[in-house]
């Protein structure tokens, strides 16, 4: 993705929680770890100049509302689960754009594979 002048990235990779996200009645039944990466598009310079967590993103929050979102209401796919996660990233007053990538790597493919991955950029 290509950030705007002055918009600057707050990433938090890695989080991981169990969710119930997939089309088939096992993924439903027995929920599988779903990981995340969620990279924050916000202009972080009055947050530097002032040392002012107002003036930023509170990554923690970030990532709790991220767990949040795994572990409730299922979803089909991860393309939605994406979706449901840069929405809620949007809200916050100083993020100006995201990137989000849900990681699935317990897909159920028939053939070897390390992870299945979808990434989407959002922006308001």
């Amino acid at each position: 993705m290509s950030w705007p002048e002055g918009v600057d990235r707050i990433t938090i990779t890695g989080i991981t929680a169990r969710g119930f996200h997939g089309v088939f009645d096992s993924e439903r039944a027995e929920g599988q770890d779903f990981t995340v990466d969620v990279a924050l598009g916000v202009d972080t310079r009055k947050a530097a100049q002032g040392d002012d967590l107002t003036q930023t993103v509170d990554y923690s929050a970030v990532a709790e509302e991220v767990v949040a979102i795994i572990e409730g209401e299922p979803v089909n796919l991860i393309e939605t689960l994406a979706e449901r996660i840069a929405t809620a990233a949007l809200t916050r007053p100083r993020v100006r754009g995201v990137e989000v990538t849900v990681h699935k790597p317990q897909a159920p493919i028939a053939v070897p594979f390390a992870d299945v991955t979808v990434m989407i950029s959002r922006w308001r």
